[in-house]
């Protein structure tokens, strides 16, 4: 199967992120794994948050962030990649004056029954 990015249409995710669902066994072929992009706003952050099932890969295509991952703070930029094992606490934040967007590549695939939020806040 073959998915355009421009003919799906984005929603927002339990974590505040806007995405895509490129691929997701709901909607395609696939069957173990979703891909997905994701973007956020300059000086936006995600809500910490955690999966307690899907380990999660994120690949930075354009802009530049903060990543916490537990109580570790990493900065990231275009090309860096992220693993988020399972039941780890995650956010990312946009410290740049563009979108941060990234690609979260998600198995088991992504749900959100499987994403346990950590703060209640919103976006700021």
């Amino acid at each position: 199967m073959i998915t355009s990015r421009d003919r799906i249409e984005p929603f927002v995710t339990r974590d505040g992120s806007t995405i895509r669902e490129l691929m997701h066994p709901v909607r395609h072929n696939c069957q173990n794994q979703s891909l997905a992009e994701a973007v956020v706003a300059p000086g936006k952050t995600t809500l910490l948050h955690k999966h307690h099932l899907s380990e999660e890969i994120y690949y930075i295509l354009g802009g530049c962030g903060e990543m916490r991952l537990g109580d570790e703070y990493h900065p990231v930029t275009v090309g860096d990649g992220i693993c988020i094992l399972p039941g780890v606490p995650h956010n990312i934040k946009n410290t740049g004056d563009e979108v941060l967007v990234f690609l979260c590549c998600c198995s088991p695939p992504y749900s959100h029954e499987d994403t346990e939020l950590l703060e209640p806040a919103s976006l700021p």
